[in-house]
């Protein structure tokens, strides 16, 4: 399997928020075993590309024309793990000076595992606690290995942040916090609350999940004591 197997459902050319603290380049990379109610790019799900699809060869000679100027590249999905090609990806942009940022939800742990000699940042979405999973994923096998990846990062050295998309209709303020607490117990020291996005979603009958400023404000008073660093995000 080489990089250029990569199937790439869209690139940001330039990101400030991707990578915390970095200048970055992102790719979207196709395919998810997932179904989440709340997902915003559906179009990412099917694996086959879609009409936005770029070449990693196009993608590379982006990359290696912004040398010097961008700092880092994030691999974002859909769910990039679960295309093999991504590990030579991950090889070739670190041979080009960029440091590695993946965005993943870890549905398989023996898919991640391999890539995190050549990861310098994630960003870890944690759905739920493992047992409600399916609530928001609907695959009924979801939630063990996504929580496992916690420690597999951890013993890697492997820096990043765990992130759980909100929304109201699927997750009440006392399930979120409880999320947060459980997370802090495993070590985790930094928590990143997203306010889902509902202008596009996979399920639009779920609705828009109001979410109110004292439900925000009381999650992110109960939860900051816990970590090092918590964010809410709209």
């Amino acid at each position: 399997m080489t990089a250029d197997s990569l199937v790439i459902g869209g690139m940001a050319a330039f990101s400030t928020v991707d990578y915390p603290q970095h200048l970055a380049a992102t790719l979207f990379l196709q395919g998810c075993p997932w179904r989440c109610h709340y997902c915003h790019n559906p179009h990412l799900i099917p694996l086959q590309p879609g009409d936005e699809t770029i070449t990693w060869q196009q993608a590379r000679r982006h990359l290696k024309s912004r040398q010097g100027l961008l700092e880092a590249v994030v691999f974002s999905g859909g769910e990039p793990t679960i295309q093999k090609a991504l590990l030579p990806a991950l090889q070739q942009t670190r041979e080009l000076g960029f440091r590695n940022g993946l965005h993943t939800g870890a549905p398989h742990l023996k898919l991640l595992e391999p890539l995190l000699p050549w990861l310098d940042w994630v960003g870890l979405d944690i759905k739920a606690l493992p047992s409600d999973y399916e609530i928001i994923t609907t695959n009924r096998h979801a939630g063990p290995e996504s929580w496992a990846a916690i420690e597999a990062l951890q013993k890697a050295g492997v820096d990043f942040e765990c992130r759980m998309t909100w929304h109201g209709a699927l997750q009440l303020p006392e399930q979120v916090i409880t999320v947060g607490v459980r997370l802090a117990d495993q070590g985790v020291r930094r928590f990143a609350v997203q306010i889902a996005r509902t202008d596009q979603m996979l399920n639009d009958f779920i609705g828009a999940g109001y979410l109110s400023a004292e439900d925000k404000q009381r999650v992110q008073n109960t939860l900051t004591p816990f970590f090092e660093t918590l964010n809410i995000r709209d």
